[in-house]
């Protein structure tokens, strides 16, 4: 029985560390990581490759001393984006990405596209930069039930701005459902990524017995069906598909409400969880390709030159159930079964 696994240090390509206090909490929960693409939206949200800049200062500055953590920056996508803005800020540097919100789909998406013709432009230039386009991908169309939103998006939405944008590299981010896993199996340039908690729960999660708001997140999760067309993407070893945790932070105020905010905060347990997941499936030998080899191939960069290591014990690893965030508290999910697995730097 394997009870240690050596891996490259794992990369985080989709991340939320918010701003100001929020991310002097949470900042160090996410350093072990090697490379962690950085979600853009703030209030108000990163639309220039300045503000990139600025933000990125902001993190390195939250970060331990010794954190590995390279931040990857993205740019806010919104109708009027400067097409030249972004491709400058890609070939300095400054950024990694593009991310799609359509207007209203979660969390500080206000300032999203609300019209797909307006950004044509920006997309060409992208295609013919090599930026790629992170894309959360549901409908927000009110008529369309919350579950079926990821599919519809491929459908309406996606498909045919891929089809308009020949060599545009996208991502889409953290799929739930089957039929995302068989859309991104379906394409050339095209990746997705997986997130922990979708691994771990589905809708009965959040519902069955009374309502979980620490497990609802968007998109939301689906029936189980879906969970596990999602485990056996992650394990299967295929390159197009990577991790992107998506931990999302929110205080504990803003959850705990008659509406409250979507998001699973995993950063600090997210290893240890894969672990028991890809051990579950019989796949610890894919592990390393799904955490640190899949995307950075995909970004077209090197897998990380350092490694960690993976140990299974007879006690399980302890975490606090919240993280202190300046006055608030901020819940760390739980997965429902205790980590036995260990990550050791």
């Amino acid at each position: 029985m394997t009870d240690r696994i050596t891996l490259c240090r794992p990369d985080d390509w989709h991340l939320h560390l918010r701003d100001g206090a929020m991310l002097a909490a949470v900042a160090r929960h996410s350093a072990g990581f090697g490379r962690a693409i950085i979600m853009p939206n703030l209030v108000p949200p990163v639309v220039t490759g300045a503000q990139a800049a600025a933000y990125r200062d902001r993190i390195l500055a939250a970060l331990p001393d010794a954190a590995a953590l390279q931040p990857q920056m993205t740019l806010y996508l919104t109708d009027t984006t400067d097409p030249a803005d972004v491709v400058a800020a890609f070939r300095s540097g400054i950024i990694r990405a593009v991310k799609l919100y359509p207007a209203g789909a979660t969390t500080n998406s206000a300032s999203g596209v609300t019209d797909f013709d307006r950004i044509q432009p920006v997309l060409d230039a992208m295609a013919e930069a090599g930026v790629t386009l992170c894309v959360h991908g549901e409908v927000t169309d009110q008529a369309v039930d919350i579950f079926d939103r990821e599919a519809v998006f491929i459908d309406r939405v996606l498909e045919p701005l891929r089809r308009r944008t020949p060599g545009l590299r996208v991502v889409m981010e953290h799929i739930t459902t089957a039929e995302g896993v068989a859309y991104v199996r379906s394409g050339s340039d095209l990746a997705g990524t997986i997130t922990t908690h979708h691994l771990v729960i589905n809708r009965n999660a959040i519902l069955a017995g009374g309502i979980r708001p620490h497990y609802y997140c968007l998109p939301v999760a689906k029936r189980e069906s879906h969970r596990l067309a999602l485990r056996d993407a992650a394990t299967s070893g295929e390159a197009r598909f990577f991790l992107g945790t998506d931990s999302a932070p929110h205080p504990d105020s803003a959850k705990l409400q008659p509406c409250g905010c979507a998001g699973c905060f995993t950063a600090p347990n997210t290893m240890p969880i894969l672990a028991h997941v890809f051990e579950d499936e019989g796949a610890l030998d894919r592990l390393e390709a799904f955490t640190s080899l899949n995307g950075a191939a995909f970004y077209r960069l090197p897998p990380n030159e350092d490694r960690i290591t993976l140990v299974k014990r007879d006690t399980p690893a302890t975490y606090p159930v919240q993280i202190k965030a300046g006055d608030e508290a901020v819940t760390v999910f739980d997965p429902g079964f205790p980590l036995f697995w260990h990550q050791e730097d």
